[in-house]
């Protein structure tokens, strides 16, 4: 039987001990001894890992039955900026190297890569504006949705338009890939720049128009544990699963390459 917790001193009470916490010892000394508390571990990672880290979040949960995993998912640049700022941040997983190097002050140790991802179109099911490549976006006559150039999805669409020795004028430029993603979901624009995981995520919803300059801006993911963890050794056990051989086969099944 559970003691229960009372508002007092260690008791006895009809032949039985009563845990009764203080609040201001509790306080005091941040603790109380009268049973296990729920933990939780806060994960920022970028938008475009919604997917994959879900499954991980339960695997976790699973193997933590006190741990409930909270997950951040926005794009990178903002949850750098969280960061910076203060947010309670455990883990971080970002979509580039770019924006772990913004944070590096903010991290226990070095990044760690863990998965590789690369650019494509997502048009709307049947193609309607009949986007064939990325010259067909360059032209205007259709409505084009990227990320901001200060998030990863939106610096590899810079880069792509430069290997492809053109230039885009979007209709709009999105937080995160997954906002672009929603974007063309939602038949507001004709073609949007995501990730090939996002096309795959939305199988049904959206079709695919690949770009072959895109294999030569790869996206390379790096993780770290924040250097104000609450629990620095829980952190890293989350960190390991990723870069294990049971997050490697979530994130292989979700579509990311390997670093």
């Amino acid at each position: 039987m559970r003691p229960a917790v009372r508002q007092g001193a260690w008791q006895v009470r009809r032949g039985r001990w009563t845990c009764v916490v203080l609040v201001a010892a509790a306080l005091a000394v941040g603790t109380a001894g009268c049973g296990s508390e729920g933990r939780t571990l806060n994960v920022f990672a970028a938008a475009s890992l919604t997917e994959p880290f879900g499954r991980l979040e339960t695997v976790f949960e699973q193997r933590h039955p006190d741990v409930d995993v909270r997950l951040n998912l926005v794009g990178s640049t903002t949850l750098g900026s969280q960061i910076t700022e203060g947010a309670p941040a455990d883990v971080f997983a970002s979509a580039n190297e770019q924006a772990m190097a913004d944070v590096a002050a903010d991290m226990d140790g070095e990044p760690e890569p863990f998965a590789t991802n690369r650019l494509t179109i997502a048009v709307p099911p049947g193609n309607p504006a009949d986007i064939q490549g990325f010259d067909d976006l360059a032209g205007g006559g259709a409505t084009v949705v990227v990320c901001r150039p200060q998030v990863p999805c939106g610096a590899a669409a810079r880069e792509v338009a430069e290997l492809a020795g053109t230039s885009l004028s979007p209709a709009s430029e999105e937080q995160d890939v997954k906002d672009v993603l929603n974007k063309v979901v939602t038949r507001e624009a004709d073609a949007g720049l995501v990730y090939r995981t996002d096309v795959r995520a939305a199988a049904g919803k959206v079709e695919e128009v690949r770009i072959p300059q895109a294999s030569r801006a790869e996206n390379r993911y790096p993780i770290a544990v924040s250097a104000r963890a609450a629990e620095p050794e829980l952190a890293a056990e989350f960190r390991d699963l990723v870069l294990g051989d049971e997050g490697r086969r979530v994130l292989g099944e979700a579509g990311f390459g390997t670093p």
